[in-house]
């Protein structure tokens, strides 16, 4: 079974003009309405608990966020704007993605998506920035290592911008493998490969910066020849990807060259890589600011996911891989 993850109050966490607003989830609504869902059970996103926001971050931000939206909302930086009912709609985007986590590690699906906003891997333990409030992805995978159903989480990012607050919630954790796969130089800024955990976590963040103008063949080898090796050798039992797609060639805010057949491709990668260790998959929605295109991207990522028909094809090589492989050769086992 496989199952995306709603809420009406998505459309109601107002942001104005800014790019990150209730269309893009019209968009690819509108798009999974005129594909048959894929085949995916609708399924109404519940509320994060206070307990489930706390794993992630400090109370201070949780208080802080549901006090600015109490009063009106308002600008949290120069990026990231809330809403009177951002902090409701912000609780069901993380909700979601920790109850898909669960319905997935209790083997009630085997791949879930979760269309919801606001975003949230920019958001860091104390701190709401670049249009993120709670962080969806980390809140999901400390909410499954907090249940006796997960020892190891897994989760890929291939966002166009770094993610920072993943990488600041678990940057001390040997119990998530994470990944991100980012154009730089570019908004945030952190993400070189120097960046690599402390502590006991240490190695166990990766990141792969590309250069601007990288395309397809960039980041799918990164993806088929680094973390799907790497992901076996840490064996985790819960995949989780950073769904942002302002890596499409026709999205406003950066200048990666993706389409969105190497959304598909991708994905038909980590489906497999899943498949292969028996393990369920789930993607929360990031970034991607050019509707139809994030549309058709999420599309393609679902499909692939959910048809286990649906080969990648395997990327040639190029520089940019190789560089980052020479590099983890002495960590990892990448063969």
């Amino acid at each position: 079974m496989a199952a995306y993850y709603r809420h009406p109050l998505s459309f109601e966490h107002e942001t104005g003009g800014h790019p990150e607003n209730a269309g893009r989830i019209r968009a690819i609504e509108d798009e999974l309405e005129r594909e048959g869902w894929h085949g995916l059970a609708v399924v109404e996103a519940p509320a994060a608990g206070r307990e489930q926001l706390e794993r992630v971050h400090e109370p201070s931000h949780v208080e802080a966020i549901e006090r600015l939206c109490a009063s009106g909302g308002g600008m949290v930086d120069l990026d990231t704007v809330a809403s009177p009912r951002s902090f409701d709609a912000a609780l069901r985007a993380a909700g979601g993605a920790a109850a898909a986590a669960e319905a997935l590690l209790a083997g009630g699906e085997e791949f879930a998506f979760c269309g919801l906003r606001p975003p949230g891997h920019h958001a860091e333990r104390t701190r709401a920035m670049g249009f993120c409030l709670f962080n969806n992805a980390a809140i999901a995978a400390a909410d499954a290592l907090a249940g006796s159903a997960a020892e190891r989480v897994m989760i890929v990012d291939w966002d166009v911008h770094h993610g920072n607050g993943t990488q600041d919630v678990f940057y001390d954790s040997a119990d998530v493998l994470f990944f991100s796969i980012h154009q730089s130089p570019l908004y945030p800024g952190t993400g070189d490969p120097g960046e690599t955990g402390e502590g006991a976590g240490e190695g166990f963040t990766v990141n792969l910066p590309v250069p601007p103008g990288s395309g397809p063949d960039e980041f799918l080898a990164l993806v088929q020849s680094i973390v799907v090796p790497v992901g076996r050798e840490f064996a985790p039992d819960l995949l989780i990807v950073s769904a942002g797609y302002d890596a499409h060639r026709d999205d406003p805010l950066a200048e990666c060259m993706l389409d969105e057949a190497a959304y598909g491709d991708m994905a038909a990668a980590l489906r497999d890589f899943a498949s292969g260790l028996g393990i369920g998959a789930m993607a929360c929605l990031e970034g991607g600011y050019e509707p139809r295109a994030l549309a058709r991207s999420v599309s393609a990522t679902i499909a692939a996911f959910t048809d286990p028909g649906r080969a990648a094809r395997v990327a040639p090589e190029n520089e940019v891989a190789e560089s980052h492989r020479r590099r983890l050769a002495g960590r990892w086992t990448l063969a």
